[in-house]
């Protein structure tokens, strides 16, 4: 294969002079910040447009109505220290506190404390195990044969 001839003058620069053009390079960098430019202002126009048309097709609130729509749900707490305070309160009011849960069916609500004493007496509730008895009433485990 033929071998490209270089250039003298490329030889003495040092490095190759045709393959980049000062003037392009230049030319390039300025057409591209006129790009950028002319991108800018149309969104810049863009934007002031449709908020303005946004501004004018939005529904007006009726002179009537003082108040303000409320938000949507799920809205944030405003004062979480006492709404959490309130929701103790009212839990701590129902656990200590007799009260109907359902009095159709005859079903109560009775303090924490109550419950742990009626349970204390009654003892909790067991299996009835089925133990042999010998006729003394004596369980038969507990006899050597």
């Amino acid at each position: 294969m033929a071998e490209a001839k270089i250039p003298a003058e490329s030889v003495e620069a040092g490095h190759e002079l045709r393959d980049l053009s000062p003037k392009a390079i230049a030319l390039f960098a300025l057409s591209l910040a006129l790009l950028l430019g002319v991108v800018f202002l149309v969104t810049y126009f863009l934007n002031e447009h449709y908020a303005t048309v946004q501004i004018r097709t939005q529904a007006q609130p009726s002179p009537l109505s003082a108040a303000r729509e409320p938000t949507p749900e799920p809205r944030l707490a405003v004062t979480p220290g006492a709404d959490l305070k309130a929701l103790r309160a009212a839990e701590d009011s129902m656990l200590k506190s007799y009260g109907w849960i359902d009095a159709k069916n005859g079903i109560v609500r009775i303090p924490v404390d109550r419950a742990i004493e009626i349970l204390a007496q009654r003892g909790l509730p067991t299996r009835a195990q089925k133990r042999e008895q010998t006729q003394s009433g004596e369980p038969s485990e507990g006899k050597s044969q």
